[in-house]
Formats: structure tokens, C-alpha cells, sequence
């Protein structure tokens, strides 16, 4: 754990925040990039990426906090620093990021799908690069384990209520080397003849999956308010991934192929 990437004057500087920062300007420098190469407007794109990351980081609190039980019981935690500091759940982010995005669309008059798709290989990347955040920051932890490659928190610097000298699953690097696979696929695909939506529906599908089996792995102080062997983020990936299954498999009569980008 890293919680501090340095310190000036005694101002600190989080290494979470840091990479957070580096995986938003490498998914919008790949999306810039993917727009102006299918000729759609690169200004707008820069645009919806920065409203959706806003957005993302309120979708992502909320949905913290709606399920930690901890919040219902001390509503102040809600207006601490460390409230302030925590990623959230990534899922609340993306689906109210979504939702956004879809309106902010349409009424920019950008085709929805093949905007989607040029988004698709940066949230990978983006993704994957902070979750490496939460390796340093101590959040998003595995379960304890005794294999090989398990990781153990020894810095006190941390307000995330990581259990410190404990084997853990390095659940944060697993889902990091998913990610990247994903890029990997995702980038090649793009630049393949595709359907508007298959690229997308590609990393709903794959990232679903990922974060389906890591969360197995992970330990969870949240509830579980649809019971079952299944934690909610996992009800959520399955959802994601068949309606990215859809996306990727619906008749090609309704969506003509398109050209790759040049």
C-alpha cells in the first residue's frame, strides 16, 4: 500500500487520486483520438467525457451509500473527508454516467452507439488504471488468503478500514489485468469492420464477466439488500453483460457493418 505519492509542506498528495487522474486523461486522449478517426466532432466527445466522469463520481458515492449500512446508522459519515476521498461503487458511476451520456447524445445529435464504442477501450484502460488507485490507496480489498502472490497492508496511513498484516487476494490486480486484456481486445475490434453497438456490447459483456468471478474474492462490509449467493454488483454485472451480449449479437439486418476506423 502507497496511500501517499508525496508530500509537500505537508500538503499530501494520494496516490489514488493521482492515478485517477492519469486513467481520465488516457481515456479521453483514446476517445479523442477514436472520434476524429470516425469523423465525429472531437470537441464534443472531450465534453461528454468530462460530464460523465462528474457524473460518474456522483453515481458512485451514491450507490456507497445507499448500500453501506454504516451510512444509516451515522448519516454524518456522509459529509467527512473521507466520504469525499472514497472511489464509491464503480457500478453506480457507470450506470448513472449512462444515463447521462444518453441524453447528452442525443441532443448533441452524436449517434449513440458508435459514440459508445469510441468510449469503450479508454474505460477499459481507464479502469484498470484505477484500480491499480485503489492497490495504493487500501480499498477494494480481497478476501484473506494464503497463496503465493497474496498481498498484506502494513501502512497506517489509511482511512479505508483495510485489515492491515492480514494475506489478502489482490483483488485490485486482478481486476486491473482484466482490464487490460479487455483494452487489448477492445482497441483491435475498433479498428476491424464492426456494427455500431458491438463494441461496447463487447466490453459489457467481457468486463461483466470479469467483475463477476473477482467478486468471489473480494470482502464486502456493504449489504446485500436481493440476498442470494449473489452480492448486488454481481446481480449488476450479469444484467450488463447479456445486454452487452445483445449489443453484440443482434440482427445485422437492423445495423448495417461499418467500415473501420482510418
Amino acid at each position: 500500500m502507497f496511500p501517499r505519492l508525496f508530500e509537500i509542506g505537508g500538503l499530501a498528495v494520494p496516490s489514488y487520486g493521482f492515478l485517477v487522474a492519469i486513467a481520465f486523461l488516457t481515456a479521453l486522449w483514446l476517445a479523442s483520438n477514436f472520434a476524429k478517426r470516425r469523423g465525429l466532432d472531437s470537441e464534443k466527445i472531450v465534453n461528454l467525457g468530462v460530464y460523465c466522469a462528474l457524473t460518474g463520481m456522483l453515481g458512485a458515492k451514491l450507490l456507497m451509500i445507499a448500500l453501506d449500512p454504516a451510512f444509516r446508522e451515522h448519516p454524518s459519515e456522509i459529509f467527512t473527508m473521507a466520504t469525499l476521498q472514497s472511489a464509491g461503487i464503480f457500478f453506480g458511476g457507470f450506470i448513472g454516467a449512462l444515463i447521462f451520456a444518453y441524453f447528452y447524445m442525443r441532443r448533441q445529435n452524436l449517434p449513440v452507439l458508435a459514440t459508445c464504442d469510441i468510449f469503450a477501450p479508454g474505460l477499459a484502460i481507464g479502469h484498470g488504471i484505477g484500480r491499480l488507485g485503489c492497490l495504493a490507496a487500501g480499498c477494494c480489498w480481497g478476501k484473506p488468503t494464503n497463496l503465493p502472490w497474496a498481498i498484506t497492508f502494513t501502512s497506517p496511513n489509511t482511512t479505508t478500514g483495510v485489515p492491515l498484516g492480514v494475506p489478502l487476494h489482490p483483488t485490485q490486480v486482478y481486476e486491473a489485468l482484466g482490464e487490460g486484456i479487455i483494452f487489448l481486445i477492445l482497441a483491435t475490434r475498433l479498428t476491424r469492420r464492426h456494427r455500431d453497438g458491438e463494441v461496447i456490447g463487447l466490453y459489457l459483456v467481457l468486463y461483466g464477466l470479469v467483475r463477476f468471478g473477482v467478486e468471489f474474492l473480494r470482502m464486502h462490509d456493504s449489504s446485500n439488500p436481493l440476498g442470494g449467493p449473489f452480492t448486488l454488483e454481481q446481480w449488476i454485472a450479469l444484467l450488463l453483460a447479456i445486454a452487452g451480449a445483445y449489443l453484440v449479437v443482434r440482427p445485422a439486418a437492423s445495423t448495417p457493418a461499418l467500415h473501420p476506423a482510418t
